[in-house]
């Protein structure tokens, strides 16, 4: 366009008042792009949105009027509407958007996972609190399956979290939903062969974000936990303290959101333990195993659970069995958890500031001296002390418990946090 402008193909004035996003094609038609909602909030941003229109391409119109912050988006097919229209010989087109996208999935339903309570009770805290879940047990106990339901009982993305969830998937270049907003809070399991730069995000030409980007107001699921290199594991510290990740390279450095939920699945051995007496593992292997993993990154999750295989009988079901609660019935407990939180405090209980838990999370004399006693013969860290904290709250909140916490919330967080290297693959009571 700067061009056209240039050569007089165009009036240079009327080029001023518009934002042009797009790729043009050898026959003058102009492409969608990556990174369209991102560019749109940009301008909508800089300037006052009655003062810039951005002109984008049909197939990026959803994100664009998402993003658009009240400006008018002007979509166009071809480069010949944009000169027409600039040069006031046809007025902008008035084009549809594209035909509607497929809709994705719901999320599987909580309905199909038998038994598991300790598991299901560590994935609704998680969900409530915003805790950090790392799961251990042999193949085929269902942690996969958990995982994969921690999304439908999230609440839907709203307000600047939708909106920076999309503009990240956006500048990924992934398809974005119809509408253009991303509501359903998103859900990435990269494989445990992933390079530092898929985890985090970079690259050499540009930067591109990474895994714990992609899933800003989701999950951010690990399988195999103990295969995934340890330099890749141990930069996932930053950005889960901090809720971003600052990418360096020679060209250019940037800062991307990196909140989301980490929750995590690993065999307890590398033969992948089972029952009792089943594992063919000795100490040694054992030990190099559990050294993969970092005791930072480990002290991390404010929830560590046990997930052994399910009885026959929840397999197979039959009228002795009650049926499992659906996905519909945890996500209630699970909003009416987090309203209470925000209402109390302004955050989720795993952002609880340490300095604010006497005010937010209180301790009855009882929970008081439980904390002391696992202080004391060093069960607990100091972070891992403020996060067990954290953690009763949630399980207080979920019991619509009003008022300090008590030693049972106490002792049944501390439950929910067994050590991985005491045994976590036994059954957790």
């Amino acid at each position: 366009m700067g061009l056209l402008a240039a050569n007089g193909d165009v009036p240079l004035e009327s080029i001023h008042p518009c934002g042009f996003i797009g790729e043009l094609g050898l026959d003058g038609t102009v492409h969608a792009v990556p990174g369209a909602a991102s560019l749109v909030s940009a301008i909508a941003g800089a300037v006052r949105s009655d003062d810039v229109a951005p002109v984008v391409p049909i197939g990026n119109l959803a994100e664009a009027r998402a993003l658009a912050a009240g400006a008018q988006v002007r979509p166009v097919a071809t480069l010949l509407q944009v000169v027409r229209a600039l040069r006031g010989d046809d007025p902008w087109p008035d084009l549809d958007e594209p035909p509607c996208r497929d809709e994705p999935a719901p999320p599987p339903d909580l309905a199909d996972v038998h038994g598991q309570p300790v598991a299901r009770l560590a994935l609704e805290a998680s969900a409530a609190g915003g805790h950090h879940l790392l799961m251990v047990g042999p193949p085929g106990s269902g942690k996969t399956m958990l995982a994969q339901r921690l999304v439908g009982v999230l609440p839907p993305l709203r307000g600047d979290e939708a909106l920076e969830a999309t503009i990240v998937q956006s500048a990924a270049g992934l398809t974005l939903p119809q509408g253009g907003l991303v509501r359903v809070p998103p859900f990435r399991a990269p494989h445990h062969t992933s390079s530092m730069v898929a985890m985090v995000g970079g690259g050499t030409a540009s930067l591109r974000p990474g895994e714990v980007s992609l899933a800003t107001g989701g999950v951010l699921f690990l399988d195999e936990l103990g295969e995934f290199a340890p330099s890749v594991l141990d930069g996932l510290r930053q950005p889960l303290e901090e809720g971003v990740v600052r990418v360096a390279r020679a060209r250019a450095s940037t800062t991307l959101p990196a909140r989301f939920l980490l929750v995590a699945a690993t065999n307890p051995c590398p033969c992948g333990g089972g029952p009792p007496g089943a594992c063919q593992c000795d100490d040694t292997a054992r030990a190099r195993y559990l050294r993969r993993l970092s005791g930072p990154l480990l002290d991390r999750f404010d929830l560590r659970v046990g997930v052994e295989r399910p009885h026959i009988d929840e397999l197979l079901g039959g009228e002795a069995v009650p049926p499992s609660e659906p996905s519909a019935t945890v996500a209630a407990r699970v909003a009416e958890a987090r309203r209470v939180a925000l209402d109390r405090q302004g955050c989720l209980n795993s952002a609880i500031a340490p300095a604010s838990l006497d005010e937010f999370a209180p301790l009855m004399p009882a929970a008081r001296l439980l904390l002391r006693t696992e202080l004391e013969r060093d069960r607990l860290t100091g972070r891992g002390y403020h996060r067990v904290r954290r953690v009763a709250r949630t399980l207080a909140d979920l019991d619509a418990h009003v008022g300090p916490l008590a030693d049972h919330h106490i002792a049944l967080a501390m439950q929910l946090r067994v050590s991985l290297r005491t045994g976590i693959g036994r059954a957790v009571a």
